[in-house]
């Protein structure tokens, strides 16, 4: 198979385990998870940051659709993600303590744009688990912005991590024949796979 078909194929494969991820954490409205960017993390240590970047934005296209309007403008936190995994796997690999770095980074950086869009499209409330500790924190006298990003950094420092060790052990246990296939990347001398 062509390998530009190949890698259309995984991207809508990527959105498509976002997207069903993202629904049932939002539907049970587990608290202190998303998972709805596995999918562009793991396009992002296969392909590099400009896809996971599409795969990202087009994620929350979905789930605007598919769940909830208000994940569309998030979609923007999701690209943000493809390109940190993405440039982190480029640069360094992807090992367990990169994943891990990838990870807290991403859980400052997710908040730092999420809580402006929160706040200024939606009064800080979009419908998650979040919610309950935004509106105790805004009756304990906290500042809108800060009740709506303290929340979300927590939030993101679960998931983000998770979401990175879980792509990291994946694609550590993927063959190399496969990696080939799929038109990734070269194995790095850590033993974790990254794009080249």
């Amino acid at each position: 198979m062509n390998q530009n078909v190949t890698r259309l194929a995984l991207c809508a494969f990527a959105i498509a385990l976002n997207v069903v991820a993202g629904t049932i954490v939002g539907d049970l409205k587990i608290p202190l998870l998303f998972l709805d960017t596995i999918g562009t993390i793991f396009i992002a240590v296969l392909y590099g940051p400009y896809w996971a970047f599409a795969v990202g934005i087009l994620t929350n296209l979905v789930l605007g659709v598919t769940s909830n309007y208000t994940n569309i403008p998030f979609g923007l936190v999701n690209g943000a993600v493809g390109l940190i995994a993405g440039y982190a796997a480029r640069r360094y690999g992807f090992s367990l303590w990169i994943a891990i770095a990838s990870g807290v980074f991403m859980s400052i950086i997710c908040p730092i744009i999420g809580t402006p869009i929160a706040v200024a499209m939606f009064g800080g409330l979009t419908g998650g688990a979040t919610d309950v500790v935004v509106i105790w924190l805004r009756d304990a006298g906290a500042q809108l912005f800060a009740a709506a990003f303290i929340p979300r950094l927590y939030e993101n420092l679960l998931d983000k991590v998770l979401s990175c060790i879980l792509v990291m052990l994946i694609i550590r246990n993927l063959p190399a024949g496969m990696m080939k296939r799929l038109g990734s990347p070269k194995r790095s001398s850590r033993g974790s796979q990254h794009a080249a």
